[in-house]
């Protein structure tokens, strides 16, 4: 039993110590008064993607050399090569809360050189093992938090080294009240034979929902479900329910107007009874089973003492169920390798997901629209089965994938691959596969600019966000007009797609030439970025075409949104030449704003 702490008495102790600072004081202080908690405890280490972000902030650029397009109508993927903490902050200002469906498998930490942290491989040995691992993945989980939409949710591949350690961090991070379930996927094989434990046939997925309530989808009926549906009739193929109401509330008196009598085919009237003879109810009142009558959904049948009982049709046409968290049916490991190896050949990657297991998961969450995120890419299974996903029904889901390059992943397995699936392929056996071509796709790499708040950086910042303004508004062609006035890559930036336009202008200065160009354009709508000192959008000067655009300043919104979830800047302060402030910007230039670039 632990002894209880004098928390008052200490705090006392630690006021009155000479040898401690204000500040040693104070932290000592915040810990003590901190309330314990049931939860996960680990050290936490710090990394080199980490540290980076104290001195730089990432921005993207797109190589156009990889860009599949189709046509302006098909969905954009978009592939970022790059390390994916880093990518993650950028997409907290773009993304947002509009992330549908995460999926990410991490490295397992299994030891077997599957986890590089800081450009090290960590050992099954090494004694900071789970905390090196526990930083690495929750920074990165804190970030997806961010992201995920409203009707949200995430799902982790994780195994037995971590997986425990994994649902804590889940618990504190999404809730432990989001848990949405543990999947035990079967593998397909089964690893450890050769040693003195149990044998490893199945990995896990966690997933978890942004809020309660979550609902998933079916999955299709297989045939040993389809054999329930064993009558026909005109409609197809049907089951029966009894119509009777069963267990709770059965009683006449729990729904007295449930109880009347229904006409059996000889005429006959039928009552709701129970088994030993008491009054029940049906199922449904007398409206609803005059519509059922009508729409031929009532069946008969005698039991053996002769008596007809009442019982209601359901058709297998358009029925799903509801998974379970035990996954023995799909693709495993192997045919996975398999099917990397029919698009690329024998390019090396030893740990794709089957493809069957990506679907499966967007297949009970996602809808036509949907937005999905991958930042574990890998080989890209996840983009190869939204794409599969969107020929089934017609969708036009998006999916991002994240990868660093590390021993070229990215460039020569995760974007391949998917090039191909976009293009089609033949398989080493001389087959080919037709290519899923109703689809684009985008590649970026990631960059940064330094974070040092001097003018000349937040002016190379906001010229860089371009690319990722063009992701987060769904906008890529660049144009050489704004209406009939000409663009130049230094000051103004123009794209357009499908009605919607995306206005980059770093001179304030013409931005009444700009507004008389937009005036006289046949658009739906612009999102218009001026690049402002402070944080005044110069909205007013736009308000002649009010209602075609949107206007926001850069970069200041960006730097307020990276500043929340980047470490601290190292101590140092840079002065910058005094410049005096239009009214406007005095007035909008608040005082969080300045303290965070300034």
């Amino acid at each position: 039993m632990s002894k209880k702490i004098d928390r008052k008495e200490l705090v006392t102790a630690i006021k009155a110590c000479a040898g401690l600072t204000e500040k040693q004081k104070g932290d000592l202080t915040q810990l003590l008064n901190e309330t314990p908690k049931y939860g996960l405890v680990w050290e936490d280490t710090t990394e080199n993607a980490y540290e980076d972000l104290r001195t730089e902030v990432p921005v993207m650029y797109e190589d156009k050399s990889k860009a599949i397009i189709n046509g302006s109508d098909y969905p954009n993927h978009v592939i970022i090569e790059g390390e994916n903490l880093k990518a993650l902050t950028d997409l907290c200002y773009t993304h947002a809360g509009k992330i549908d469906v995460i999926y990410i498998d991490p490295p397992y930490n299994t030891g077997n050189k599957d986890f590089v942290y800081n450009d090290q491989f960590i050992e099954r040995e090494n004694s900071y093992k789970h905390s090196k691992w526990l930083s690495f993945i929750s920074r990165r989980l804190k970030l997806a938090h961010r992201l995920l939409s409203e009707k949200g949710i995430i799902f982790i591949s994780i195994d037995d080294n971590e997986q425990a350690d994994l649902k804590l961090l889940c618990d504190e991070i999404f809730r432990e009240y989001n848990f949405i379930g543990l999947i035990s996927r079967a593998t397909g094989t089964t690893t450890g034979q050769d040693t003195g434990s149990l044998g490893k046939a199945c990995d896990y997925i966690l997933a978890y929902s942004l809020y309660p309530n979550y609902e998933i989808g079916g999955i299709p009926l297989e045939e040993k479900d389809l054999l329930r549906y064993s009558l026909k009739d005109e409609k197809g193929n049907f089951s029966i329910l009894q119509l009777r109401r069963t267990g709770g509330e059965d009683k006449r008196e729990d729904r007295p107007t449930m109880f009347y009598p229904i006409k059996a085919p000889d005429g006959t009237e039928i009552y709701p009874y129970g088994p030993t003879g008491y009054e029940s109810r049906w199922r449904v009142g007398p409206d609803k089973m005059k519509q059922m009558v009508k729409d031929n959904l009532l069946y008969f049948k005698k039991d053996k003492n002769g008596k007809w009982k009442v019982y209601y049709k359901f058709y297998a046409k358009g029925k799903s169920k509801r998974p379970s968290n035990l996954w023995t049916d799909l693709d495993g490991n192997k045919k996975a390798q398999i099917e990397l190896k029919n698009i690329l050949g024998n390019v090396r990657f030893d740990t794709p997901k089957p493809l069957q297991v990506i679907k499966r998961i967007l297949e009970i969450t996602t809808n036509k629209e949907s937005n999905i995120l991958d930042f574990f890419a890998g080989s890209g299974t996840t983009l190869h089965a939204t794409m599969e996903l969107n020929k089934e029904d017609g969708g036009h889901r998006k999916c991002i994938l994240i990868q660093n390059n590390e021993s070229n992943i990215c460039k020569d397995v995760t974007y391949p691959r998917n090039k191909k699936v976009i293009e089609g392929y033949n398989t080493p056996k001389g087959e080919h596969v037709e290519g899923l071509h109703d689809n684009n796709l985008r590649y970026f790499r990631m960059d940064s600019v330094p974070r040092k708040p001097l003018r000349q950086n937040r002016q190379r910042l906001a010229a860089s966000m371009i690319d990722m303004l063009r992701i987060k508004h769904n906008v890529y062609t660049e144009k050489d007009y704004v209406g009939t006035l000409s663009t130049n890559p230094r000051t103004t930036r123009y794209y357009e797609d499908n009605g919607h336009g995306l206005l980059l202008l770093m001179d304030s200065s013409r931005i009444g030439v700009m507004v008389d160009a937009i005036k006289s354009m046949n658009i739906k709508h612009i999102d218009v970025y001026v690049y402002s000192d402070g944080s005044y959008a110069f909205d007013e000067d736009f308000s002649a075409v009010a209602d075609k655009v949107s206007v926001y300043a850069i970069p200041g919104p960006m730097l307020r949104n990276f500043n929340r979830i980047a470490p601290e800047m190292p101590d140092e302060t840079i002065e910058e030449p005094n410049r005096e402030m239009t009214t406007a910007e005095a007035e909008d230039n608040s005082d969080d704003y300045k303290g965070e670039e300034e």
